[in-house]
């Protein structure tokens, strides 16, 4: 009796991952972008992920994947980081800008946007100068801001634990609708080795 070859079915991923460049006011972006395979407008609100200054895009390399399965993800390389072109002064307000003529390009009309450090000071400075825009914001190690107006939009925010001088004590007067999150400290992996468990408290946050 001949054998029966068995063949294993092999899992295909819910989410597709690609780089592109895309053209903004100060040349191109270059930026990652995670989204489910399923596509369709069941997906979630995009959601713009927006690096530290002493990293660029690829530090959500590990997170894109977490993240994306039930919305579209995209991380730009901000200007003068990575493989983007800079901005003349380069500048908070002038990445903003970069962020929200990406999002013209892509025809949003609303998102949410993550930031770490330098990304929250940028998340920031677009949630001010275009609350029609954004709609949610995730804050981890959000840098002082001098002059910033209060902030309608709900945010989800890490801080360190029993941080001595918490950066993020300052964001309590212009964050009205304000949820804290405790972590150990703000590591420049802070993505790479994001706990599951923090990861899922973010995507539930972003559902609601």
């Amino acid at each position: 009796m001949a054998k029966q070859s068995r063949t294993h079915a092999v899992p295909v991923s819910p989410v597709r991952t690609r780089r592109a460049y895309f053209d903004c006011r100060y040349g191109q972006l270059h930026v990652r972008t995670a989204f489910p395979t399923t596509g369709g407008f069941d997906e979630g609100v995009t959601l713009f992920c927006l690096h530290s200054n002493s990293a660029a895009s690829g530090a959500f390399s590990h997170f894109l994947p977490q993240i994306a399965s039930d919305r579209s993800v995209y991380a730009p390389d901000l200007p003068g980081c990575g493989e983007s072109d800079a901005s003349p002064g380069k500048s908070i307000a002038e990445a903003a800008q970069a962020v929200a003529d990406l999002a013209a390009d892509l025809r949003l009309r609303q998102i949410d946007v993550l930031g770490f450090r330098l990304g929250a000071g940028v998340a920031l400075q677009l949630a001010t100068v275009r609350p029609d825009l954004v709609r949610r914001l995730v804050l981890i190690g959000a840098p002082p801001m001098e002059a910033l107006p209060a902030i309608s939009q709900e945010c989800l925010v890490f801080r360190v634990r029993l941080g001595v001088a918490d950066d993020c004590q300052w964001t309590r007067g212009v964050l009205s609708k304000v949820k804290f999150i405790d972590v150990e400290e703000y590591s420049g992996d802070f993505f790479a080795n994001l706990p599951s468990s923090l990861g899922a408290e973010i995507g539930a946050f972003l559902k609601r």
